[in-house]
């Protein structure tokens, strides 16, 4: 059996369906499963047992000895949460909850970290240990998911293989439950269809000219390929960062967009917004330099081809993947 916890939400139902296609369905989907909104992004899926979140540690305790692999996704993501209690709870005992369990069972485990964990990139984008202690994340996200991260890092009894992974900007299908915190793609999507154009964030630095400010998105389908490549072969324990390696600036994301709508393209810069404009990233670029040399060799998904097959397939069907 493989565990997936968070199966209802973004990155870990997309998971669970390229999992399936695969030929893995002997799954267990974790999650809070009350919220309807997120349904369809599991209903379809192959699975063995769907678990609530809430009793799901102990059901681990219970049936451990038949989990051959744990894939830890479940999280709150919401960066615009400022209550850092809330946050740890989920990001932090939680998952240290199910670190354990695996540490104890010898089961393998992914989980999820953040590039949000990099801050203002103050030491760099590289997932080197040595940084981990030194990072300033900007918001309480970020901040709970370097805390696990720190944590992970002290610990003498550890899973047989463990990989934490610095997810970058994910778009792509199965976000629409996602609200404020869905990627720019979708927003994107959403006002070209109700105005014609799209507002994107103006920039308040002079080093960055209006919609030049860059980040490294990275398409879900390929996160998904690189945790089936983890989980196959094992490679060295540690954290891992999961981009592209190559930033784009958010204007070529959104001039993709109106591109796969067959749209020419209408932009309007607004203000980024006081409550977050001095967190605001305006660099992240993964170094894969550690993923690449633990032999994931598979080409990238490039913006264009993301962004077209996401429109196309996803957005204007109204499909979850």
């Amino acid at each position: 059996m493989i565990v997936v916890t968070g199966a209802a939400g973004f990155i870990a139902s997309v998971v669970v369906g390229f999992l399936n296609q695969n030929g893995f369905n002997d799954l267990i989907l974790v999650d809070d499963f009350s919220k309807k909104e997120k349904e369809p992004n599991f209903i379809k899926k192959k699975y063995t047992k769907l678990v609530e979140r809430t009793d799901f540690i102990d059901w681990f305790e219970a049936n451990h000895d038949g989990i051959d692999f744990v894939i830890h996704l479940g999280a709150r993501t919401d960066t615009t949460v400022f209550d850092y209690t809330i946050l740890e709870q989920l990001n932090v005992v939680y998952s240290k909850a199910i670190w354990n369990s695996c540490a104890k069972y010898a089961i393998p485990l992914i989980y999820a970290s953040s590039a949000a964990t990099y801050g203002l990139g103050e030491f760099g984008y590289e997932d080197n240990h040595d940084i981990v202690e030194k990072l300033k994340p900007l918001n309480p996200y970020g901040v709970s998911k370097n805390e696990f991260d720190k944590w992970v890092l002290k610990q003498s009894k550890q899973p047989p293989f463990w990989a934490g992974l610095k997810f970058f900007n994910v778009y792509g299908p199965n976000e629409f439950h996602k609200g404020r915190m869905a990627s720019v793609i979708m927003h994107a999507y959403k006002q070209i269809v109700e105005k014609g154009q799209v507002q994107l964030f103006r920039s308040h630095r002079p080093d960055y000219e209006d919609g030049k400010q860059l980040r490294d998105f990275i398409y879900v389908k390929d996160v998904a390929n690189v945790i089936l490549f983890l989980m196959l072969k094992k490679p060295k324990s540690g954290i891992y960062n999961l981009g592209t390696g190559k930033a784009r600036t958010f204007l070529s994301l959104v001039e993709s967009t109106f591109h796969a709508m067959n749209q020419t393209p209408i932009i309007v810069f607004v203000d980024t917004p006081i409550d977050i404009r001095d967190k605001y990233q305006y660099f992240t670029e993964a170094n894969i330099t550690k993923l690449l040399a633990a032999g994931y060799d598979k080409a990238f998904t490039t913006l264009e081809e993301g962004v077209s097959d996401y429109v196309k397939n996803y957005l204007e069907k109204q499909q979850c993947f």
